[in-house]
């Protein structure tokens, strides 16, 4: 059988078992189309860096199905998910194999002194964190395991998870994963610690090279009476200083390596979307990432990006968008990078909020890699023009 026709049966399985069991069906994805100056088709650059928006050469889909085992006293969850990614260049893409990305059970109300604590274990997407408009997870430590989240201490909400982090020869990797929530600060203001350790446990007469890691963050974040604000602060040691150094997001830790054993790196986020009266609204994203002692102690990096994404709102469904974006990168002993990216889009889209999906839109995009030769003999520029759908659900 082929794989792309499993993704088929289990939508028809779980949608036929509706009726019975109340199956809900969400999920996500985007597929489009591009024709560029260099005949490469699609396009995509840095995305994370100079923004998302008609700079993506892939198609990507996610089919969610949760089931809701038990409810009363105890509530007890089954999730799952199916997730593929293809280059969208022809009709019948059956090669890439289809992930199991999410399969895990909640429950909810097993224990009397705390009802709304939240037992898991299984494969899930973890409390991840992300900038929308650069595909940016600068939090993400998502995999297999297990944990108890939303404990209540006062005010705040604990959540602890152990996942499995990768393996090789030597050794075994595992992320130890904590987070106080729902810390009050000011006026609709809270923050968010996180702390994450990543170590491994070596296999027998073996040796992992690879120092542990540690991964801090604190994310504040200010709803505003039009729209709302976030500022995050990182800081990473051994493999997750490299990462932090760049638009790592705390995922796949360099097992096996120990050429960033010294390292260390943080880096500062500002990102929101806020409206200007009732047609326009914006959103942006704002970053400056530091890294220390990388590569055996040879370099140090730093960067930053600048994203505005604009949107005006002709109607409860049409609107015209614009993304500009710039990033900057100088690392010792390597190699400047540095690009720039403008693009100009009309959607159309089921509702007028800057999240309404589902959203049909044809753009163009004119794309430069300043330090770089990412389009060939045409030179450091390249301007593509295409159509794309994104829906969540």
């Amino acid at each position: 059988m082929k794989k792309t026709n499993l993704v088929a049966i289990a939508v028809f399985a779980a949608c036929s078992a509706g009726s019975a069991l109340a199956v809900d069906f969400n999920g996500y994805a985007r597929a489009g189309t591009g024709i560029s100056g260099n005949g490469d088709g699609d396009v995509s650059f840095m995305k994370q860096g100079v923004g998302r928006l008609g700079n993506e050469n892939d198609n990507y889909y996610e089919f969610g199905f949760a089931e809701q085992l038990q409810t009363g006293a105890q509530a007890w969850d089954l999730e799952a998910m199916l997730a593929k990614g293809d280059e969208g260049q022809v009709g019948w893409e059956s090669d890439n194999a289809i992930n199991v990305a999410q399969f895990y059970v909640k429950a909810k109300g097993l224990f009397a002194s705390d009802p709304d604590a939240v037992l898991w274990a299984g494969k899930r997407y973890y409390q991840r964190k992300d900038v929308h408009i650069t595909d940016f997870y600068f939090l993400n430590n998502s995999g297999t395991g297990g944990g108890i989240e939303n404990v209540s201490i006062g005010e705040q909400k604990l959540s602890l998870a152990l996942v499995q982090d990768g393996e090789n020869d030597n050794a075994s990797g595992y992320i130890f994963d904590a987070r106080l929530a729902n810390i009050g600060l000011w006026e609709d203001a809270n923050l968010e610690l996180v702390a994450a350790y990543n170590f491994s446990t070596e296999k027998d007469e073996k040796d992992e090279v690879a120092d542990d890691g540690v991964f801090l963050t604190a994310i504040v974040h200010q709803n505003l009476d039009i729209g709302f604000n976030q500022t995050v602060l990182q800081y990473g040691t051994g493999g997750y200083g490299d990462q932090l150094a760049g638009f790592g997001s705390g995922a796949w830790y360099p097992r096996g390596l120990d050429a960033n054993n010294d390292a260390s790196g943080y880096r500062i986020i500002n990102w929101g979307v806020i409206s200007l009266g009732d047609a326009w609204e914006v959103g942006h994203q704002l970053s400056y990432h530091h890294g220390s002692d990388l590569n055996n102690g040879m370099s140090d990096s730093n960067m930053y990006t600048v994203v505005v994404r604009p949107m005006y709102k002709w109607n409860d469904s049409m609107r015209t968008i614009m993304e500009a974006g710039y990033f900057s990168r100088e690392q010792d002993g390597v190699d400047d990078q540095g690009g720039h990216k403008f693009t100009l889009a009309q959607g159309w889209a089921m509702g007028n909020s800057f999240w309404a999906r589902p959203e049909i839109r044809v753009y163009g995009s004119y794309i430069t890699d300043e330090e770089g030769t990412t389009f060939g003999a045409k030179g450091d520029s390249d301007f593509v023009a295409g159509i794309q759908l994104e829906v969540w659900f």
